[in-house]
């Protein structure tokens, strides 16, 4: 892939991920208020929970896409003696099945927030409408799925390239 877009694909997900710090940060900061205000004031802040609840469901969406990019998401690597372009096909395979289920989970969420907003979902204790949440971990997941075809793509060209060494090496010989 062309490196100014993989430049801007790479720091698009670095925003993503300090809003994820900026959302945690925000739990933390009213969690600690609350402590305070029920303790020494006698008057906790009105639905912390459920705040806090989306609060870090929003943040762990916002993280998705660079943990990913970082290959900081749960993975198994098996070392066998198989050749290289299994190995690439192998990763070829699971990247092509994680992106068709993300992108029902895209789907689905997408989904859940419209009926979300159509019936007037609120949190019980607050009264916060719940579908912009919904919709920001709908476009969060849709981000992993970009940052998952974006490392297809990558991976596609590294096939490509053992492909043809290995095709350059046999004409050679």
């Amino acid at each position: 892939m062309n490196k100014s877009v993989s430049d801007i694909i790479k720091k698009f997900f670095m925003i993503t991920n300090i809003l994820s710090g900026v959302c945690f940060f925000t739990v933390m900061a009213l969690v600690l208020v609350n402590i305070v205000m029920r303790n020494i004031f006698k008057m906790p802040i009105m639905g912390t929970v459920e705040i806090v609840g989306l609060m870090v469901a929003t943040g762990l969406g916002f993280a998705l896409a660079n943990c990913e990019m970082l290959d900081g998401n749960i993975g198994m690597d098996i070392d066998l003696p198989w050749s290289r372009k299994i190995d690439k096909v192998i990763e070829l395979t699971k990247y092509i099945i994680s992106i068709i289920f993300w992108g029902i989970v895209v789907w689905q969420v997408f989904g859940y927030a419209s009926a979300s907003l159509v019936n007037g979902r609120v949190t019980p204790t607050a009264s916060i409408p719940i579908y912009p949440f919904i919709f920001m971990l709908g476009i969060n997941v849709l981000c992993l799925c970009l940052a998952l075809v974006y490392k297809l793509v990558c991976t596609v060209k590294d096939f490509s390239a053992v492909f043809n060494n290995t095709n350059n090496r046999e004409e050679n010989t």
